[in-house]
């Protein structure tokens, strides 16, 4: 089976889609980024992040992990406390490390926020171990 993780590689088509019921703790006013109780826009941002992580999180090849290098990301509607947004992902297209998906959040039929998300593969222990400064 280790074997089997170690061929997986990730291609283009990978989708993810990701749910958040809205509540106190997720509007602008609570997060920082405005003084209005809807939905915060560093939470739909967390949100898309999630679905692109859960897009390859089954097919990452073995000590391996993504971490986030660039955003695009068009806030487009707001959306009050109680409502349900729904984050979808789409790799659009792997270069080498990097990975670069389509992302769109929803409530209902309104398009809240959409854009691009680009992710890169890394080694994950040698990533923790240059991030807490034990690499040499």
């Amino acid at each position: 089976m280790e074997q089997q993780q170690r061929e997986r590689t990730l291609t283009a088509g990978l989708t993810a889609r990701v749910e958040l019921t809205v509540t106190d703790s997720d509007t602008a006013q609570a997060v920082g980024s405005g003084d209005v109780p809807v939905l915060g826009t560093p939470r739909v941002l967390a949100l898309a992040e999630a679905a692109t992580v859960a897009a390859t999180a089954r097919d990452l090849p073995s000590g391996t992990t993504t971490v986030g290098s660039r955003v695009e990301l068009d806030h487009r509607a707001p959306t009050p406390i109680g409502r349900t947004v729904v984050a979808q992902a789409r790799l659009v297209r792997v270069d080498g490390h990097r990975l670069e998906f389509e992302v769109r959040v929803t409530e209902g039929t309104t398009t809240v926020a959409e854009g691009r998300i680009e992710r890169v593969l890394v080694d994950r222990h040698r990533f923790v171990e240059r991030a807490s400064g034990t690499h040499e």
